[in-house]
């Protein structure tokens, strides 16, 4: 009988020893994870202000604070969990696998994913602007994660992985504000070229849209097949850009057809050759 109450006491004795260790271990680990809560939502304002002075775009802005609040937070119940005393290298190995497993069977959203990061942190075009890519012109209507939308001048809707977007090459037609309007007309061999190229210059400098700051190029291009090719540079804001073009090409053949003036077209001459029998 002794001999029982001696091991319940033992028993008990260990018992008490170990569920004071584990205490010891359990309030610091509460006081680290409280202490981690607080350093936490310190790291993150800190990021949140500097990407509020970057003026990062909000929507990699959200989404950038998230996975940074989820990462942080991962490590902090790591921690908790490995000072109570959890086993935490298996675990740990378990997430890492099945990581890599989600990585490879969706590395085509993951590739539009890092592109969508990379286009709203370089900002290599924005909201607004009209940009050539993937074979399509349109303007950018919104840029989203995985993908940016763009609207064709004709009202189309055309959505484009960011992943061929942030790999491909990218024509920002606008982004500088200004273009050049780049003409050409064509004159008949036995036309005056000084005349063709006074007319020419008379109908630019009267629009008040081209830019009297830039110097207004207009000279003989090419000898083509059946017309001497003036090149005619202007240069516009870049929403004037496609008035000017059209606005040209009509004024430009009404001028002509005043003056005198031949706008030729491809023709060929055939001659016949009577053969006698």
């Amino acid at each position: 009988m002794d001999i029982t109450v001696d091991k319940v006491e033992h028993y008990i004795q260990m018992l008490g020893e170990m569920s004071l260790a584990f205490g010891v271990k359990f309030l610091l680990a509460v006081v680290v994870y409280l202490v981690g809560n607080f350093i936490i939502k310190r790291i993150v304002k800190l990021v949140e202000l500097a990407l509020d002075k970057k003026k990062v775009d909000s929507t990699l802005h959200s989404f950038l604070i998230s996975i940074l609040t989820t990462l942080l937070k991962a490590i902090q119940i790591i921690v908790f969990a490995s000072m109570i005393g959890i086993q935490t290298a298996s675990l740990i190995a378990v997430l890492g696998a099945a990581g890599l497993a989600v990585g490879l069977a969706l590395q085509g959203s993951l590739a539009n994913f890092a592109g969508g990061v990379l286009i709203l942190l370089f900002r290599p075009f924005k909201n607004g602007d009209a940009i050539k890519a993937q074979g399509y012109v349109g303007s950018v209507e919104e840029i989203q994660i995985f993908n940016t939308i763009l609207k064709t001048f004709d009202n189309q809707r055309i959505i484009i992985p960011n992943g061929l977007l942030s790999n491909g090459c990218v024509t920002n037609i606008n982004v500088n504000g200004t273009r050049r309007v780049d003409m050409t007309f064509g004159i008949g061999y036995d036309d005056d070229i000084a005349k063709a190229k006074e007319v020419l210059r008379s109908l630019i400098e009267a629009d008040e849209r081209v830019l009297k700051d830039q110097a207004v190029d207009i000279w003989v291009g090419e000898h083509g097949d059946s017309s001497v090719n003036i090149f005619v540079r202007p240069w516009a804001k870049s929403e004037d850009f496609w008035g000017i073009y059209f606005d040209m090409m009509e004024k430009v053949k009404i001028a002509f057809d005043k003056e005198g003036i031949s706008i030729p077209y491809p023709q060929r001459d055939v001659h016949v050759h009577q053969v006698e029998k």
